[in-house]
């Protein structure tokens, strides 16, 4: 038998198929499974919620009209009892039922609650991953521009430094503790490979420290312009 088109049934339709299977006991795991999939969890939880209240409602006004019911058969004596009790089972059969169902309908919402939890953890699980990989790899790429800029010795601007000073800045929750460290430790231990360091990388290294170290702005040991001066003279040509 083929899996119902759950978009195409009714809301009485929908009822039906949900009322059939909210018992494990007589479940279609297959039908449950989809009817409880992120796709038609939301009308699921909202007509089941509906049945549930709609059998909550049948039994009061039930009891209200047998109470009634008693009260007439008590005010017409021996006649009107032996017709209460004539009547007894039928509404004592009924009553089993529709709290039996109405306890089950109780059951499945919670589980409905417990799958919804379930959802809700998965998305924000995936989101929170998604969004700390695109960190990583903003966190990558703001690490080579400054690497570059050490390499090629080139001279750092007020905005190159602020960008870098994030590495230093910005934490994100990590190990069994979920301790905030930041991205540039993610980077040295986590997120990047591990080379052998050789001496241009050490230079490389030191520059980086360098314009950490600035304040704000460039650090002194980029500041300023280079002397020109007169090949094999002592003269200045310039400062």
């Amino acid at each position: 038998m083929d899996a119902p088109d759950l978009l195409n049934l009714t809301d009485a339709q929908y009822e039906e198929l949900l009322s059939a299977n909210i018992n494990p006991k007589m479940r279609d795991t297959r039908v449950w499974e989809l009817l409880t999939g992120p796709e038609h969890l939301p009308r699921t939880r909202e007509l089941l919620a509906r049945i549930h209240q709609r059998t909550a409602n049948s039994m009061r006004r039930k009891k209200a009209e047998r109470e009634e019911f008693h009260q007439q058969c008590h005010a017409r004596g021996i006649e009107g009892k032996a017709e209460w009790f004539a009547t007894l089972p039928e509404y004592e059969a009924w009553r089993r039922r529709a709290a039996y169902f109405h306890q089950t309908a109780q059951a499945a919402l919670s589980e409905l609650g417990k799958i919804q939890r379930s959802q809700n953890r998965a998305v924000t699980s995936q989101s929170s991953q998604q969004a700390r990989e695109t960190l990583r790899k903003l966190a990558i790429a703001v690490q080579r521009h400054q690497a570059l800029h050490a390499k090629a010795g080139s001279i750092a601007g007020q905005e190159d430094y602020e960008l870098w000073q994030l590495l230093d800045r910005l934490t994100v929750p990590c190990g069994p503790g979920q301790e905030q460290t930041t991205l540039r430790t993610m980077l040295d231990f986590y997120w990047t490979d591990v080379d052998v360091v050789d001496d241009r990388e050490e230079a490389r290294a030191a520059a980086e420290k360098a314009m950490r170290r600035a304040p704000g702005g460039r650090s002194n040991e980029f500041t300023g312009m280079p002397r020109a001066r007169h090949v094999g003279s002592d003269k200045p040509l310039a400062g």
